[in-house]
């Protein structure tokens, strides 16, 4: 049995559930998230395993199923923050043993180093952003991974918009480093990629196709968008 395959069938037992007293000057709705994170198996798992955020095992089942991070591969993690994803990324290409592999996390927030990984702090849409991280990289990205998500404002249609207007600012950015047969993984919402964002990723990949891993809540509205063989018609890119 996997070492994956083993978390997986632990996250099935039912441990006894832990519940979260109401204290004074609390919200209701931060002691339901409170409650929820202390229950969710996802977070023990993460926080038993070294990972920043539960997210990183969204990755991990993403790339079980379409197994788009292999050895000697080149990374860019766009908001990388807490730095889950990177974690991840870098463990499966081997990056601290495998001298091809790098994997670069960028956000504007502080991270933490991460091991086998090279944070940059900043913002990837600035002009000189595409050029920085290839030259970083040496060379351009076998993949963009983007788990990146607006903030939340209650209203569902104004969300989506939000979200989607991010993947398209990363999927201009991936555009001008991905190498040509190259990756691109984001977060959506419900629904997916739509219309001519659709339609964008469709001319310039050979195959789009959307995922919900099982680490993503029932309840959230989020999904994935996994596009593979980038045709490369860009200025950009390199072989």
């Amino acid at each position: 049995m996997s070492h994956n395959n083993k978390w997986k069938n632990s996250l099935t037992g039912r441990d006894k559930t832990i519940k979260v007293k109401s204290a004074k000057g609390r919200k209701n709705s931060s002691t339901r998230w409170l409650q929820r994170q202390l229950n969710d198996p996802y977070v023990q798992e993460a926080n038993k395993r070294g990972f920043r955020s539960r997210a990183a095992f969204k990755l991990i089942e993403l790339d079980d199923r379409f197994t788009f991070l292999k050895p000697g591969m080149k990374v860019v993690d766009l908001g990388c923050a807490p730095g889950g994803w990177t974690q991840v990324a870098a463990e499966r290409i081997e990056a601290e043993k495998n001298p091809n592999g790098h994997v670069i996390g960028i956000d504007l927030q502080e991270v933490e180093d991460i091991p086998g990984a090279t944070i940059l702090q900043g913002d990837f849409m600035e002009d000189e952003a595409p050029d920085r991280l290839k030259e970083v990289l040496g060379g351009s990205a076998d993949i963009v991974l983007s788990d990146m998500a607006a903030a939340a404002s209650g209203h569902t249609q104004t969300d989506h918009m939000r979200i989607i207007g991010l993947v398209e600012i990363a999927i201009l950015f991936a555009e001008e480093v991905l190498k040509p047969g190259g990756w691109f993984v984001a977060k959506v919402l419900q629904g997916g990629a739509e219309g001519e964002l659709l339609q964008t990723m469709k001319r310039n990949f050979k195959s789009v196709r959307h995922a919900k891993p099982p680490a993503s809540r029932k309840d959230s509205a989020e999904m994935y968008v996994v596009a593979s063989g980038f045709r490369g018609k860009n200025k950009y890119t390199q072989e």
